[in-house]
């Protein structure tokens, strides 16, 4: 970040994009100038009950197995509410089509990580975001983060599953461009 001269940046990230950036916060504190999560964890370890967290780990080992359209076919019911226009739903499917297994095998084994210690640290303005139909990351897991991280922002989207960003694009825009706008001041 120094060397492409970024300074103090946002830092954004969604589902597992979340984990890496409280990684970030973990031993990078003072970069963030501002952090958003949205549909994230800290870490399925830290934030689903163990059982929980080994399930989601060997079922992505599992996955990492099966053809792209067995993997997309296993993996896509559960990003989206039932509301998301088929279109949308579809055009992500395709993009999962290049998943690489090495690949997800590791985001799996990072996923499982528990980054949770990090979070009463975090002392940059934080907007959490996640859609109230989430199966992955679902409200609960919401609730904690907004209630670890001291002075966050919890925005829940109605009617948007774990992609949220995509179901319910205005709305996460809206929220995020206020986030941003509101901590300028």
């Amino acid at each position: 970040m120094e060397g492409l001269g970024l300074g103090q940046p946002h830092v954004a990230g969604l589902s597992f994009g979340g984990a890496l950036a409280l990684a970030l916060c973990r031993r990078h504190a003072a970069i963030p100038m501002t952090l958003i999560l949205a549909s994230a964890y800290a870490g399925w370890g830290g934030s689903l009950p163990a059982e929980v967290a080994e399930q989601r780990l060997q079922q992505a080992l599992v996955l990492a197995e099966l053809s792209p359209e067995e993997f997309v076919g296993a993996l896509l019911p559960t990003m989206f509410s039932h509301t998301t226009p088929p279109a949308a739903v579809d055009a992500f499917g395709a993009s999962m089509l290049g998943f690489h297994p090495a690949g997800l095998r590791a985001m799996a084994r990072a996923s499982a990580e528990n980054v949770r210690d990090v979070l009463p640290s975090i002392n940059v303005p934080t907007l959490l975001v996640y859609g109230d139909k989430d199966v992955r990351a679902p409200l609960t897991v919401a609730e904690d983060l907004h209630a670890a991280i001291s002075g966050s922002t919890l925005v829940v989207l109605p009617d948007a599953g774990h992609l949220c960003n995509i179901e319910a694009p205005e709305a996460f825009n809206r929220a995020v461009r206020t986030f941003l706008r509101d901590t300028r001041s």
